[in-house]
């Protein structure tokens, strides 16, 4: 049996890109400047992940495919546009994580369980919809390369949505009421580079884990419901 290359972390930042972002399109810019060149700068941290950005509004566009960030010199580029469509997100997901787990193994590596930083700052638009490709996603019988889900809120996304879409209730996070949204959107950016970095220290180790930062001025989700 061939020797395996490695362990890897696929991560995908989704980053909502709907009409009420546009105020922000700097700061989600700079957030994921700063997330990029943090992984740049840990390049043996960066050898055991790998960085997937998809900007979501009425569907899912690929800003960055699973790259490895030692060699990926293009920045992701996220574009505003249409509405909040949560279900094209986990339909897309559906499709994605598998497929791209696949192609990482074929590489030749071991594959850790991916997982997701959802950014949105507004409730889905299409109602109860994504539940049910939100529910085969994260069904690991269904899914077997199922993903671990944080959800950050911001704006008017809710604590209660953010509770759902999140894989356990400790990975769900809503800005605190009165944070500056700009600022918000930045401390979501350092703490996924810092949660990432801890990660793939964790992969080295005898017991590798995922480790979750909470983004400064951010709370629970589950202590606002």
């Amino acid at each position: 049996m061939a020797e395996t290359k490695g362990v890897l972390l696929p991560a995908y930042v989704l980053a909502d890109e709907s009409g009420s972002m546009a105020p922000y399109l700097e700061d989600l810019s700079n957030g994921l400047v700063s997330l990029c060149e943090g992984l740049r700068a840990e390049p043996m941290i960066a050898a055991k992940l790998r960085l997937a950005v998809l900007g979501f509004s009425d569907d899912v566009q690929a800003r960055l495919a699973v790259a490895d960030m030692r060699t990926e010199t293009s920045l992701p580029q996220v574009v505003i546009r249409g509405l909040t469509n949560y279900e094209a997100v986990f339909d897309d997901l559906l499709g994605r994580i598998p497929t791209d787990v696949q192609w990482l193994r074929g590489e030749g590596y071991k594959v850790h369980r991916p997982v997701v930083f959802f950014l949105s700052d507004g409730q889905p638009t299409d109602g109860g919809a994504w539940r049910k490709p939100h529910a085969r996603l994260t069904d690991k019988a269904k899914t077997p390369t199922s993903p671990n889900i944080i959800a950050c809120g911001i704006g008017d996304a809710q604590a209660a949505t953010m509770l759902e879409v999140a894989t356990r209730p400790e990975f769900a996070f809503v800005a605190k009421p009165g944070t500056d949204i700009g600022q918000a959107i930045s401390e979501f950016f350092q703490a996924l580079t810092a949660s990432l970095v801890a990660s793939g220290h964790a992969l080295n180790s005898s017991s590798p884990q995922l480790v979750v930062n909470k983004p400064d001025q951010f709370t629970m989700a589950i202590d606002e419901v």
